[in-house]
């Protein structure tokens, strides 16, 4: 099974762990990198990852990130059915960058796209299940 996190996500962990939230995202996120290289999971990477994962300040946070592109299975180029897909997203009140993960993880026929954002949680989006780590785990009956 192919997923995609987004950049949240990835940088869930280096987050403030007094909310227990937080700390239960940050250990499920790692969990489920895990459960990556283990091979139970096919990972997807993607341009828009690259690009906010580039803007991240901190040197540390970035470079670990980035060495889960390796662990990809599968790379999203900026092709024009994502860029369509993204607009399509937008109108539903997606922002840019936002629509364009959930469009690259669906043109990467993803079937979760995990997520710590709060505001794409509460999204329903055709072809995928929009989720938080605890949850993916929890429906995975991990």
């Amino acid at each position: 099974m192919r997923i995609y996190l987004d950049t949240c996500c990835y940088n869930r962990p280096f987050d403030d762990k007094s909310q227990m939230k937080i700390r239960l995202e940050s250990m499920a996120k790692l969990f489920i990198q895990k459960k990556v290289y283990d091979g139970a999971y096919d990972l997807v990477w993607s341009y828009i990852l690259d690009y906010e994962n580039k803007e991240n300040p901190y040197g540390d946070r970035r470079e670990n990130i980035q060495d889960w592109e390796n662990e990809a299975v599968f790379y999203c180029k900026p092709l024009d059915e994502i860029l369509n897909k993204a607009e399509e997203l937008r109108t539903i009140g997606i922002k840019r960058k936002d629509a364009l993960h959930i469009s690259c993880a669906i043109y990467s026929e993803c079937e979760y796209f995990i997520t710590t954002d709060y505001k794409l949680l509460n999204k329903r989006v055709d072809g995928i299940k929009i989720v938080n780590p605890i949850t993916f785990i929890e429906e995975r009956g991990e």
